[in-house]
């Protein structure tokens, strides 16, 4: 009996080893025969759910916008006969998109395919939603969805709203316009420190001797020169930029060690997105020569001066690599506010001579309203000053204005840095 025992229980022993080892088998053989069914990228399942819908919104974002709400975006979209797509999706730092919204705009676009396309997600900042688009600028898509968060009527809108009032501005396709109207007249977030210094005519620093010789030619010119000043407008305003909004809120918000952890961010990007560039070689050369010369710039930089210079080369290469026919550098007054919209006349402190630099609409504002736009300073002996007050010959900064004063077709940052003038300026 004792020997029978023992021989049945080593037989189920053997048994179900060999059941163990085919179910393994089994399973192998599913799996090598759907790839990917057992974990789908995050990127990959939004693309499939919006070949199946132009709207797509996370499970936990259900409740902001309902079944209903998003059949009528559907509806909507279906009705501008626009390859318009929705994701609404969470952004945090950290997940699947390093909670930037071009991340995933790239993604998603990237899993579907490629081709024309206008993909709609929620913004970096609450209450905001951004759109991105292939071709760029085809319907002004990044400004519409920019300008709903200026709207009055918007504010406190949930996100349905907010991206069915974006849709229908796509649509009209006048989302340039209605950015520019509705950032017209808004006022600096900011303490308004400088113009209250200003009007003491016990603080006589730089900056307002500066500004008492910019506005005088400014009203001159407003008064004799309408009509010209309005076409030069048009013909001076840039497209959408390629670097987003959010890069330079953040850089404005960072102290110099977080700045230069965004610079580092964005000198990388660069750099990935004109190796992965095709077309026009030349313009691929002219943004690789910026990558580098950022990454020069940002190895040696002393201070936030030169770590915005960083961003102003990133801007040049960022240019370089867009097909808008003409696109300014960023803001002469304070290069972290981001891209300038249109050149004014400025006249510097002690030269006879106007020059024309390029101004973003926050600075252009405070000027003809009579207030001191915020400006970014250097330090000269110790002490800050305008960074355009430092001598040409001891900043780069100074002696290209950002980008502003270069000198025309073959002039840029990146060719500067290359031929030495950055470095010859260093102690």
């Amino acid at each position: 009996m004792y020997g029978s025992t023992s021989v049945f229980t080593d037989l189920r022993r053997r048994l179900r080893t060999a059941l163990a080892l085919g179910a393994s088998s089994v399973a192998l053989l599913f799996c090598a025969a759907a790839p990917g069914a057992a974990a789908e990228s995050p990127g990959q399942k939004i693309a499939d759910a919006l070949r199946r819908s132009p709207v797509y919104v996370d499970p936990s974002l259900a409740s902001a916008v309902d079944a209903g709400e998003q059949r009528k975006l559907v509806s909507q979209i279906r009705q501008t006969r626009l390859p318009i797509r929705v994701a609404l999706v969470p952004l945090v730092e950290g997940d699947s998109w390093g909670g930037k919204p071009e991340q995933l705009a790239e993604v998603v676009h990237d899993r579907m395919g490629g081709g024309p396309s206008i993909l709609i997600t929620l913004g970096t900042y609450p209450d905001d939603i951004a759109a991105r688009e292939w071709p760029s600028g085809a319907h002004q898509a990044m400004h519409a969805a920019a300008a709903v968060f200026f709207q009055d009527d918007m504010k406190g809108a949930g996100p349905a709203r907010r991206v069915s009032r974006a849709i229908g501005i796509i649509k009209a396709g006048n989302g340039d316009k209605v950015y520019e109207k509705v950032t017209a007249h808004l006022k600096d977030d900011r303490p308004d420190k400088t113009a209250s210094a200003s009007s003491s005519p016990s603080h006589s620093s730089p900056l307002v001797r500066i500004l008492s010789l910019v506005v005088g030619p400014v009203l001159l010119l407003a008064a004799v020169g309408l009509l010209l000043r309005r076409r030069s407008r048009l013909r001076d305003l840039s497209t959408p930029f390629a670097m987003p909004r959010s890069v330079f809120a953040a850089a404005r918000k960072a102290d110099e060690a977080g700045l230069r952890d965004r610079a580092t961010e964005e000198v990388v990007r660069l750099g990935e997105e004109a190796r992965a560039a095709q077309g026009d070689p030349t313009a691929i050369e002219r943004a690789l020569d910026a990558y580098a010369a950022a990454g020069t710039v940002l190895d040696r930089a002393r201070g936030v001066a030169d770590l915005a210079g960083v961003f102003a080369l990133i801007a040049e290469g960022r240019a370089a690599l867009s097909k808008a026919p003409v696109t300014l550098p960023l803001c002469f007054f304070h290069p972290l506010h981001g891209p300038a919209v249109r050149r004014i006349p400025w006249r510097p402190l002690g030269r006879r001579e106007q020059l024309r630099v390029a101004g973003c609409e926050t600075c252009i504002r405070a000027i003809r309203s009579r207030r001191a736009p915020e400006v970014l300073t250097d330090r000269q002996a110790g002490r800050p000053v305008p960074y355009f007050e430092v001598p040409a010959e001891d900043s780069l900064w100074a002696a290209t204005g950002y980008g502003s004063l270069l000198g025309g077709d073959g002039d840029s940052l990146a060719g500067r840095v290359q031929r030495g003038d950055f470095t010859r300026t260093l102690d």
